[in-house]
Formats: C-alpha cells, structure tokens, sequence
C-alpha cells in the first residue's frame, strides 16, 4: 500500500513538475493526486473506514486555513489594483540610469513582496518595468532580477511567501522571529546578485510614460483609501494574531471584511456599472483560483503521507544518511529550485515533528529561507519566475544564462549569513 501511495505521489508530482509540456493544468494534477491517494489508503488499509476519514479531517481544518488566508489575501490586492493603488508606488519613480532603476525597481519589490506576496509583487513591478524600458532584452534582464527580489522578500515575513506563510500558520514559526532572524539573511540574498548585475547595467532608458498622467476610473481619494485601508489590513494580520491568539485567517478575513465595507461606502451612489468593477465579486473572479485548488490538492496529498507514517519514515532515513540538518535543509532549497517549493515544505512539515523541533527552531527558520528563496535558480522554482516567464516570455535557457548564476550566489551568500547569525 505504502509503495502504491508513493507511486502516485511521484507520478502527481512529475505531471506538477512537467505542466507545460503535458499542457495539464498543475491544479487538477494536484487534485488527482490528493484524491488517489487518500482512495488507495482507504481501500487498502486494514485500519477501519471512520478512523481514516477522521484523519482527513484533521487534515483538511489545517489546510482550509491556509486557503482561507490566500484566498481572502488574494482578494484584498486585486481590490487594490482594481483601484489603481499601487501608482501611489510606481508614480514616484523617475530616474532614467538603468543601473539606478534596477537598483531601486529591486528594493521596492523586495519590501512589496514582505506586505504582499511574492507572486502580486513581481507581477505589478514587470508591469511597472513595462511602461519604463522599451528594449526587450533589458526588460527581460529586470524581471529576472524582479523574480530574485520577490522571492527574497517574501522569505522573512510571515505573509510574503505561501511556504512562508504555511509554516507560520502550522505554528512551526512566529511572525516576530521569523522577521528579525532571516530579514538580514534575506537582504544578503539580493543586495549580492544586484551589485554584480547592476555593473553590468550601463546607460540610460527614456521614460515612455508619465505615471502622474495616467487615467484612473476611480478618483485620488478612493485610490488612497482602499490602498491604505487593503495594506493595512495585510500588517494588521500579525497583530490581530498576538492580541487574540486566533489563527492568521481570522484576522485577514477580517481585514477582508473592513476593506470590503470601504469599497461599498465610497461607491455607494455610482451607477450599477462602475459599482459592479469595484465590487468585490468582481476581484473573486480575476483571482487566480486555480492556485488555490492547487494548494488544496498538494496540502491532503501530503497529509495522507504524513498519516501514513511515510513522512516520518523518510525523516528518519534522511537523518540517518546525511546526518547534518542544514545539508539537508540546504538541498531543500536546491530542490525547490526544480520543484515547487509548497510540497516541499508541506512534507517536511510532516517529516519533522513539533516535539522535537518546537516552535523557531533552527530548522524552520532555515526551511523558510531556503524554500522561499533557492527557487531562483530556475525560472520554474517560484510562483514569481512562472509569472515573469509568462509576462516577458522568458525562456528557460536564457534565464539559466543570465540569472540563474546570480540566483545561486545570492541563496549561498544568504544562507552562510543565516548560518553566521545563527552559531
């Protein structure tokens, strides 16, 4: 049985993994799987029916927080960008040095991705850089960098990376510590691979639009509101866990519902028509709810392995055959680079127990750095570099060329930083 619920996970994992070549869809890949596996268990097992149910459960009141948190995050920015906010941002850039801009488009991304999340972050810095360069080539070369700050960023706040995000909601991780012990490592991350790119980096870029000029539907001061009232929120998630002691979900569910009484009060006497662009059933549906059939799909998968004790067995062996927890770690994050970074974490959340590694130990604060940032490496290792591949169609081979070596540069430089602070 254990052999078969492994096949399918390795096979699921493969069809995630190979998603455009097989053009499948990574979510209903990730559907199958965690459906089959769960049927393969409950079929073969000799434990009785009710008990496995129970066991999926569990399982699924953890997920559904998770879901519920990325839902409602996912929700918040759309109603943001519905509202031209984030022109309060890209408005007041204005230099023309390519070096500079590269410089200064990195570091807004890099504190961006920590409020948002990585994936909303490099989406709205490319379609920044877009109105900004007109060469392609040198757009391609930022939106490379764009994916490195992203990915960086979101690594050392609770709310920027989904892997991030898993470990703080599963309690492996507090918002407090996580910030103050990777956000150094996570600096090291990026400010290595830009000043080596940025010397490469000559001349100037004339500045093809005037941001200031830019039409919006909806006036200054709704645009300001919901972009305070929507980042707010998204800050205000960490506190509203330390003051009630309930789970992260609540909280930006809560936000949600703030944000979403705005939107209806300032556009309350508009007609249907406008009132129905800035509603919030109309930001559910450019929400890419794909991805969030995909966490669900990945996250029962790896609770039918960790139920099943395989998890912990494969722990074991690991500990046994490499023996050094930040290796292992290490190779976490190469691996993340190839594979999607959200079963791995999900798994080793499962592989390694909260009695032995309570809440900020070193292995979870190691985990979170390496799965949020080695995905770099490779332009499919991140939800980040799958956009900006998308948005810019970047190959595979050119990013290998022309990022991939100051990805891996960064992520060692980040991670000796982490190992530094840490001993």
């Amino acid at each position: 049985m254990e052999a078969l619920i492994i096949a399918i996970f390795v096979i699921g994992y493969i069809a995630i993994t190979l998603e455009h070549p097989l053009r499948i869809n990574k979510s209903a890949s990730a559907l199958l799987t965690g459906v089959l596996v769960w049927v393969v268990w409950i079929l073969m097992s000799s434990e009785s029916p009710e008990s496995i149910v129970e066991e999926l459960n569990h399982h699924l009141s953890e997920a559904s927080g998770i879901l519920f948190f990325l839902l409602a995050a996912m929700t918040i920015v759309e109603l943001i960008d519905a509202h031209d906010g984030f022109t309060i941002i890209t408005s007041a850039i204005n230099t023309r040095s390519k070096s500079k801009l590269l410089w200064v488009l990195c570091i807004i991304t890099f504190f961006l991705s920590a409020v948002l999340d990585n994936l909303t972050s490099t989406i709205v810095m490319i379609s920044l850089a877009r109105k900004i360069i007109e060469d392609k080539e040198d757009r391609m070369m930022f939106a490379g960098m764009i994916v490195i700050a992203a990915n960086a960023g979101g690594a050392w706040s609770p709310i920027g990376d989904v892997t991030t995000t898993m470990l703080w909601i599963g309690g492996q991780i507090t918002a407090t510590n996580i910030i103050t012990t990777l956000f150094f490592p996570s600096v090291v991350c990026l400010i290595i691979p830009l000043f080596f790119a940025g010397k490469k980096m000559k001349g100037n870029v004339p500045l093809l639009v005037n941001q200031e000029g830019e039409v919006s539907i909806a006036t200054q001061r709704e645009r300001n509101a919901v972009f305070f009232i929507g980042v707010g929120s998204l800050l205000f998630v960490p506190i509203f866990k330390m003051i009630t002691h309930l789970p992260p979900f609540m909280g930006i569910l809560f936000g949600l519902g703030v944000l979403w009484a705005t939107v209806e009060f300032i556009h309350r006497r508009k007609e249907d028509e406008k009132k129905e662009f800035f509603s919030v059933s109309k930001a559910l549906q450019r929400v890419d709810t794909p991805s969030v059939l995909f966490f669900l799909g990945i996250l029962i998968a790896i609770g039918a392995l960790e139920s099943t004790h395989i998890l912990s067995a494969m722990a074991q062996w690991m500990n046994d055959t490499v023996g050094n927890l930040p290796l292992i770690v290490t190779c976490i994050g190469f691996l993340s680079a190839i594979v999607d970074n959200v079963p791995l974490v999900a798994a080793s959340m499962g592989m390694y127990d909260m009695v032995t590694y309570p809440p900020d130990h070193f292995l979870w604060e190691f985990m979170a750095y390496c799965a949020g940032t080695g995905g770099s490496m490779l332009i499919i290792g991140s939800a980040a570099g799958v956009a900006a591949m998308g948005m810019e169609n970047i190959s595979f081979v050119w990013y290998i060329k022309k990022i991939s070596g100051y990805a891996f540069i960064g992520y060692l430089a980040g991670a000796g930083m982490f190992l530094l602070m840490h001993h």
